[in-house]
């Protein structure tokens, strides 16, 4: 099953060298997700070929403006473009009023349900569920309330053996019952385990995606595992203060975190305008947690 991330925003709270604020589009078995929608996301998706008509989920980590201020020219450019499918939005309570605010003295009545979830910034919670896969919030630890989102597929049924199934000729009826663990018994009464004729699925992959927050262990449990961890590396190390004044993580931190809870991918992301170079920021997460990448605007990565 597909699962990958594109990259559409990489910087912190202003627009600079290029980069631009958080957004992330997730293609999840062709089915789009958008993460974060900071201001220039529409210009993003067009430069990168992402298909705002495709998504139906969006999910906004706070209220801080290099996350979401994108969001309103997005939900007006899709009224404009004549959607009319329902557009699903998660987010902070209070961000339902600003889009009302917005659309109230814009007179403008969307074409499309829009059918908002209000996230709770102090515990998990399911918020979101399909056929491939389940979402949880993660509560973070940011001078407003903040939560990230834990994508993470569901477990898929047994896999056939071809040359078993081929041997014994079953019937493609029966495939379905034995890839949900049924036995298989032929016209002269002799029955075959089901794991005489199947293989253990692939382990469920999940992607953890971290806003802003600073270190904090409080989420370190939900993320345990995660085949992908994005984590927010704001500063160097030598800028710790900073970073916990200002409710941030280090690229040093962020790989901890990632030792800590047995990621096996890291992407930093959320670059402090001070740095015009990644470089840095790159080698001290990869000098603790050696499978660091920088996220990159434009590049996807498989989960």
């Amino acid at each position: 099953m597909k699962f990958e991330v594109t990259i559409l925003g990489s910087s912190s709270a202003t627009p600079i060298y290029n980069r631009n604020p958080t957004a992330q589009a997730l293609n999840i078995n062709d089915h789009w997700y958008l993460i974060d929608c900071g201001e220039g996301t529409q210009q993003q998706m067009l430069r990168f070929d992402i298909k705002a008509a495709k998504i139906n989920c969006i999910f906004i980590s706070h209220l801080h403006g290099d996350h979401y201020l994108g969001l309103v020219g997005l939900l007006s450019s899709l009224h404009l473009n004549g959607r009319k499918k329902p557009m699903k939005l998660f987010g902070p309570a209070p961000l339902i009023e600003i889009i009302e605010l917005q659309l109230k003295y814009s007179e403008t009545t969307l074409h499309y349900p829009l059918e908002f979830k209000a996230t709770n910034p102090d515990a998990p919670e399911l918020i979101f569920e399909n056929q491939d896969i389940t979402v949880e919030t993660i509560p973070l630890d940011h001078r407003i309330p903040c939560t990230g989102f834990f994508f993470k597929e569901k477990r898929r049924s047994r896999k056939l053996i071809k040359e078993k199934v081929e041997q014994l000729n079953i019937p493609v009826p029966y495939f379905p019952s034995i890839k949900k663990g049924a036995d298989y018994t032929t016209p002269d009464g002799t029955v075959h385990k089901n794991t005489e004729l199947t293989t253990d699925p692939d382990d469920p992959k999940c992607y953890a995606y971290c806003s802003d927050t600073v270190y904090n262990p409080q989420y370190f449990e939900q993320i345990k595992g995660a085949t992908m961890l994005y984590h927010e590396a704001t500063f160097l190390h030598d800028m710790l203060d900073r970073a916990r004044e200002t409710f941030h993580t280090t690229a040093q931190q962020a790989a901890e975190i990632a030792v800590t809870t047995g990621a096996k991918h890291l992407l930093i992301g959320h670059f402090s305008a001070r740095y015009k170079s990644l470089t840095e920021l790159l080698e001290e997460a990869q000098s603790v947690f050696p499978n660091t990448d920088l996220a990159v605007e434009g590049k996807t990565y498989v989960v």
